[in-house]
């Protein structure tokens, strides 16, 4: 799966470097192997024919950790790494800035798929759940793509003192 090769190669890239990006890559991981769980589910039968969708719970579970990655990037780590930044004199530039805020603009349609989906029942027929999840995959991978451009920028601008 090309979203777990990505994660493994940032993890080779930036694993050890810091606290906070050990910790936020290893909520990445839990998310990951949620979102894998559910899209590998295979077809099994039943009453009404073919059926490859998950459990009300396994909804839920997925659904709890998505909303604790975004919150823990918005509420936490974001926070923490702008705190250590200013603690040592450095100030988020326009290019940090516009990289968080390309990240803020997944969040919504993340939320959207667990407004949707943290609360059903095995009633629920859940017609448009393959292509949500592959929707939800894709915003993932680009949520993942932005974070890991902002690490990059947060690692280079580590490596320059302020006001150099």
């Amino acid at each position: 799966m090309v979203m777990l090769n990505k994660f493994k190669q940032t993890q080779e890239q930036w694993g050890g470097s810091s606290e906070v990006i050990d910790h936020w890559l290893e909520t990445r991981q839990e998310l990951i192997v949620e979102y894998c769980k559910l899209a590998a589910l295979k077809p099994t039968q039943s009453k009404s024919g073919l059926s490859s969708l998950p459990t009300p719970q396994k909804l839920q579970l997925f659904s709890q950790h998505l909303v604790d990655y975004i919150s823990e990037g918005h509420f936490k780590i974001y926070d923490m790494v702008m705190d250590k930044w200013r603690a040592t004199g450095f100030e988020a530039t326009d290019e940090i800035n516009q990289a968080y805020a390309k990240i803020v603009l997944t969040t919504e349609p993340l939320l959207n798929f667990t407004d949707v989906y943290a609360d059903v029942d095995k009633e629920d027929t859940l017609e448009a759940f393959d292509q949500d999840l592959s929707n939800l995959g894709e915003i993932i991978e680009l949520r993942f793509e932005l974070e890991d451009g902002l690490i990059q920028l947060i690692v280079d601008s580590l490596a320059v003192p302020p006001g150099a």
